[in-house]
């Protein structure tokens, strides 16, 4: 019966079409009717001419399945095709998505997309930064386990990216709470422990008083208070596990002079290791001749005048001066300031003579101006630049120090004292001392604890059958580690598992890190740009000297995208209001009641702020490709974004959508007319039109290839197809309907919108593949546009004349153009100073600081990075 109807409906709608004198389009042995608003295309073989909010719908619960189905695959390493590694930052699975995941997994989708159409082997993996204190205290609060609060968010989000369309490598995914990932964070936390840079001391460590637990120093703002409850952190002197990262601050500050521009990320990870000019050397301690069994350690920038030493001193806040020390007194009376070598400095000359310290002169200079070292044991004779790494070197063999790093750098605190973390592989045996836990006993798992109180040390010491076990090298009663790890050690090392992420026998296979490493472009946060990229650089580069993998860095493009701001309205007392509490009539916004004035300002969506937007709200009502465009087409992706739907952004988006269905439509229809297409009957002029389309979509090629592979300002990607969109709309009808330049420019502005609108470009495909008379053979008309090859530049196009037309960006904006010398066309010195001297450069560009420029001589572009 309801193929009855369908049946009768079809004819309805074919009566009426011939009644009202339409076109007929002949599609699949059927008549299709052009304006059927029934339904789409690919589902009725109708073409809907109109494109309306429910053609929105229909396309994307058509393509959605059929999309993930057909570009969601990867297969094993392919060794024969070169391959791109597109990795954005996995979520911690809080239970719903917000606006900044859609951005930057919109992005990571997008790109690649992209890349897979350019016949590479692509992965875009995903993965949940599982464990943490957010969990935990949900757990505390709703009487939830950690795991099962956890697994539910992860299975709800996982949803949501789905329903988003997004296309991720599934088949990778990793979760960092499950004992098949955390056995690894653990054998590599022992491979650390085995090299001398994981050690456990007392310190003075940041205490939160509310989440009852050590933060880190990078984990405490400039306020003094804890970046995760915002409480006032306080010092307390603790036991606790660290790992030396500072052992790698000179390779890890040397290794970004070989890396690409990341926009100012680099220069912020050089500021946070700071300049390695000296070392951290071990003195041993004796007090009244006799050896303490303590060790101060003490930062030089003159390491090799040590034997000049006169005094060590330490700092107020030492250990030694606190905690248990029975040494408190007697250093609290012999409290100086500062490390001194008075042969390189005369402040310390200065103060060793006031003490009456003894000290040696150790510095002697030549007539010549050259410094060389005397009394100094081995290193006398020795120039100083000498010395100074003869003398690292031996301090590195003994395991004294020695290693080239900042006076600010400080080493990783890594023990946290909560449940919900990876724990660290450590037993302490009263005979042997700290002992790890052998790497074919790994895991050590989580007990299953169901009590959480959030007060006072680790949960993990409750577990009294967990806790009490065998040494592992003695045999005797010994006591596990009740520390875990900072959430921030398992992110350190993801991207390796990634690439083989189902290895039962190591954390990855050698041969395919080495396949899929470096991770060709890292897309996330601002806010990471930080902490974790400097931890996850550190892991890479210990791995490296481990063997385990060949490159050192493990990152080659980084995209540091910028926040999605909402609107927020606040009174004087800081409270936030709702919209609907404002009265925004007048000329200054008011509270509705009270009438006080409201400030209005824009900040990072939050619920307390009441400034949010739901994702899959805005996607049931925009559709996700819309929303896809909007996050892509409001601002490059390092800038922030402000969420306004009534901006020109959305309704741009969708009114370039509607231009490219009218597009298709027309070519359809012309198509469909009855006369086969026949390019010579084309005039001169219509030839020529067609040229100019042909230049035009080559032109478009070029640029758009470049921005999804040099500086990825996709929002300027969409710029040039929607002119480009706009030039074919307004072809003449016999070079819509004979010339083969028209077909192709469609062809290939469809393809090149796919990867950022891959629902509406299917179907859009889907109408082109059944026109008859085609006259572009080279597409893959049986086969989907995800899977069509990236259109390329025509040969011919690449053949410049003497002049080329040099296409002028600034800050990513493009500005106009200028004529540059074939010759010279490829110099970037020489190209910046002619756009320097041009009309345009002395315009925009005199006056203001130029941070940076980037030619890219294939596109004939070049970019200034200007301080505003």
């Amino acid at each position: 019966m309801a193929s009855a109807w369908r049946r009768l409906g079809f004819y309805v709608y074919f009566l009426k079409s011939k009644l009202n004198g339409g076109p007929d389009i002949i599609s699949r042995g059927r008549r299709v009717i052009p304006g059927c608003a029934r339904g789409i295309y690919s589902a009725t073989g109708t073409w809907t001419k109109e494109y309306t909010l429910q053609t929105r719908k229909d396309v994307e619960n058509w393509w959605h399945k059929r999309i993930k189905e057909e570009t969601c695959k990867i297969s094993e390493a392919d060794k024969s095709k070169p391959k791109f590694y597109v990795l954005s930052m996995f979520p911690y699975p809080s239970g719903k998505l917000h606006m900044g995941h859609v951005r930057v997994y919109t992005i990571s989708d997008t790109i690649a997309r992209f890349q897979k159409m350019r016949g590479m082997q692509v992965i875009n993996p995903m993965g949940w930064d599982a464990f943490g204190l957010p969990a935990e205290n949900a757990a505390i609060e709703r009487n939830l386990h950690p795991e099962s609060w956890t697994q539910s968010n992860i299975k709800h989000m996982r949803k949501q990216l789905d329903r988003l369309g997004l296309c991720f490598s599934w088949d990778r995914e990793i979760t960092t709470c499950l004992p098949d990932y955390y056995k690894w964070t653990q054998y590599l936390f022992v491979k650390l422990y085995e090299a001398g840079l994981a050690y456990q001391k007392e310190a003075l460590v940041n205490w939160d008083p509310v989440d009852q637990t050590v933060l880190a120093n990078e984990q405490v703002d400039e306020h003094g208070c804890s970046w995760r409850s915002g409480a006032k952190v306080e010092q307390k002197y603790l036991r606790q596990w660290f790992i030396k990262t500072t052992a790698y601050a000179k390779a890890m500050q040397d290794a970004l002079a070989d890396l690409p521009e990341w926009y100012g990320i680099k220069g912020m990870q050089a500021h946070w290791i700071g300049d390695c000019v000296g070392c951290h050397l071990d003195f041993t301690l004796k007090v009244d001749g006799h050896v303490t069994g303590e060790k101060l350690t003490a930062y030089t920038a003159t390491p090799e005048a040590i034997y000049g030493t006169s005094h060590v001193a330490i700092s107020p806040s030492h250990r030694l001066l606190h905690g248990h020390s029975s040494l408190k007194e007697t250093f609290r009376k012999a409290l100086v300031p500062g490390q001194g070598i008075p042969s390189t400095s005369p402040e310390d000359a200065s103060l060793a003579q006031t003490l009456g310290l003894p000290y040696s002169e150790v510095i002697e200079t030549l007539p010549d101006g050259t410094e060389r070292l005397r009394s100094s044991a081995e290193f006398t004779g020795m120039n100083r630049q000498d010395a100074f790494l003869a003398l690292t070197q031996k301090a590195r063999r003994k395991r004294v120090g020695g290693d080239v790093t900042s006076d600010k750098l400080k080493d990783w605190l890594v023990s946290r004292q909560r449940y919900w973390g990876t724990p660290i592989p450590m037993v302490h045996c009263p005979a042997c001392g700290p002992v790890p836990v052998p790497l074919q006993d790994l895991p050590v798992t989580l007990p299953h604890i169901t009590a959480f109180t959030g007060k006072g040390g680790s949960p993990l010491a409750t577990a009294s059958d967990w806790v009490n076990c065998a040494c592992p090298r003695c045999k005797g009663a010994a006591k596990r580690e009740t520390d875990t790890m900072d959430t921030f050690v398992d992110s350190a090392w993801y991207y390796f598992r990634y690439t083989d992420p189902q290895n039962a026998h190591s954390p990855f296979s050698a041969a395919l890190a080495d396949y899929w490493m470096p991770v060709d472009l890292y897309i996330g946060g601002k806010e990471h740009a930080v902490m974790h990229l400097f931890y996850a650089r550190f892991f890479s580069h210990f791995c490296h000297d481990q063997k385990m993998v060949k490159h050192r860095e493990p990152f080659h493009k980084l995209l540091a995208q910028g926040l999605i701001k909402g609107q927020t309205f606040r009174l004087p007392s800081g409270q936030y209001l709702q919209r609907e509490e404002v009265d925004l009539t007048g000329s200054v916004p008011v509270h509705a009641n009270t009438k006080e004035t409201v400030e209005v300002t824009w900040e990072k969506m939050s619920k307390s702020k009441h400034n949010g937007v739901d994702p899959q709200e805005v996607v049931g009502r925009y559709g996700i490709d819309t929303i896809r465009l909007y996050i892509l087409f409001a601002a490059p992706p390092e800038k922030d974004i402000l969420w306004d739907v009534k901006s020109d952004a959305l309704p741009g988006v969708l009114r370039w959508q509607q231009r490219l269905w009218a597009l298709v439509t027309r070519f359809i229809e012309a198509r469909a007319s009855g006369t086969l297409p026949r390019p010579r009957v084309l005039s001169k002029e219509e030839r020529a039109e067609g040229r100019k389309l042909w230049e035009h979509k080559n032109s478009v090629i070029s640029e758009v290839t470049a921005h999804f592979t040099e500086d990825f300002s996709l929002n300027s990607a969409i710029s040039q197809l929607m002119g480009f969109s706009n030039a074919l709309l307004q072809a003449s009808q016999r070079v819509v309907l004979h010339s083969p330049e028209f077909e192709d420019a469609v062809c290939a502005l469809t393809v090149m919108a796919a990867p950022m609108a891959p629902h509406i470009t299917s179907e859009l495909w889907a109408g082109l593949q059944q026109v008859p008379g085609k006259l572009c053979a080279h597409y893959a008309w049986d086969a989907g546009v995800l899977l069509q090859a990236w259109p390329t530049v025509d040969p011919q196009f690449l053949q410049q004349p003497d002049v080329v037309e040099m296409a002028v960006l600034i800050n990513n904006k493009a500005c106009g153009t200028i004529p540059v010398p074939q010759r010279v066309s490829r110099d970037q010195d020489k190209v910046h100073e002619l756009v320097l001297q041009s009309e345009l450069g002395v315009r925009l560009l005199q006056g203001r600081s130029i941070k940076k420029a980037f030619l890219s001589p294939r596109t004939a572009l070049i970019n200034f990075l200007v301080q505003d």
